[in-house]
């Protein structure tokens, strides 16, 4: 059954304001009184995680403007994307920790773009010890698990060991979710006993599915389905659809949620979150635009409204102080 309020998630921080995944972004978020935080997780060199939200750095970090990388540039297909830039899988952790976070759509975000070149790199146990302190949970986001698992990289391991080590493996405050359910798997065969939340896009398959199954990979939409949520119950505890698969849009933008699926994995006993709550007009549905361009905020509130009424079990923001008063109305 769907909670009372939402869990109401810093996605990424509070990347609104400041660059993502930096510690003024998580610290503003917990000041903003979120009641968890969502790092991405992607490895370096020598088997550290860190947060990132992809593995190619060039849009977060400062990582091209230093000559002692430059060699380091180069192309990767990942996920079936081809990418130009650097990867965190070429540097180690010291290496890492001596660039600074960006932000990643200035265009958007020239506010937090002020911010550029502040704050360094922060590893999973940063943001770990960061939640602890400030009292809120941890929903940590795996990424790229088989491309990883291709390149020599058990990302299950090394969540894993991380999370042992920093005395998060047990903690009721944890939530792992990933697009990929495979990884999650992994992980329940490694004994972890917090929610699992396998993430949902508007289109598409998995990519650890498109690898192994080829043409034959179970799509997302198929995961929605009656038969697919009955899967998904025996395999996960949770589901984290983008936002527009419950506001479920008509072409011309107009809104026909809350899907119906919503109510169809809540009677599975399954959760649901979605992602991301954003007041800008770029991210909202045309119907909810405003004049003053995509970095201007447009009518959010009754976007959210729709999501609120869904009757969530969480959902992902990106400015806390905007989502936490909305979603706790």
């Amino acid at each position: 059954m769907p909670v009372e309020r939402p869990l109401i998630i810093g996605h990424r921080g509070a990347p609104g304001y400041l660059p993502e995944h930096s510690r003024s972004s998580y610290e503003r978020a917990i000041a903003s009184g979120v009641d968890a935080v969502e790092p991405d997780v992607v490895p370096t060199k020598d088997g550290v995680l860190v947060v990132r939200h992809e593995n190619e750095i060039a849009a977060t970090t400062d990582v091209s403007t230093r000559p002692e990388f430059a060699s380091r540039r180069r192309s990767a297909v990942v996920d079936g994307e081809r990418l130009e830039g650097w990867f965190t899988e070429d540097f180690t952790w010291a290496e890492l920790q001596t660039l600074r976070c960006r932000e990643r759509i200035p265009d958007v975000r020239p506010g937090s773009a002020e911010h550029d070149d502040v704050d360094p790199v922060l590893s999973l146990r940063d943001v770990l010890d960061l939640a602890r302190a400030g009292g809120v949970g941890v929903v940590l986001e795996v990424k790229h698990a088989a491309f990883f698992e291709r390149a020599g990289f058990d990302i299950a391991e090394l969540v894993e060991r991380e999370l042992r080590e920093a005395a998060w493996w047990d903690d009721p405050a944890l939530v792992i979710e990933s697009f990929e359910p495979l990884v999650l798997r992994r992980l329940r065969e490694r004994g972890i006993r917090a929610p699992l939340v396998q993430l949902v896009e508007a289109s598409g398959a998995p990519a650890d599915l498109r690898h192994r199954d080829g043409a034959q990979a179970a799509s997302y939409a198929s995961m929605l389905t009656p038969a697919g949520l009955d899967s998904l119950a025996d395999a996960v505890d949770g589901i984290s659809p983008d936002k527009r698969l419950i506001l479920a849009p008509d072409r011309w933008g107009r809104v026909h949620g809350p899907a119906r699926f919503v109510a169809d994995a809540h009677a599975r006993g399954l959760r649901v979150f979605t992602w991301t709550c954003r007041p800008e007009n770029r991210f909202l549905l045309p119907a909810f635009r405003r004049a003053g361009g995509p970095a201007a905020f447009g009518d959010y509130e009754r976007e959210w409204a729709v999501l609120r009424a869904a009757g969530l079990d969480g959902v992902f923001v990106d400015h806390p102080d905007l989502g936490v008063p909305f979603f706790r109305a």
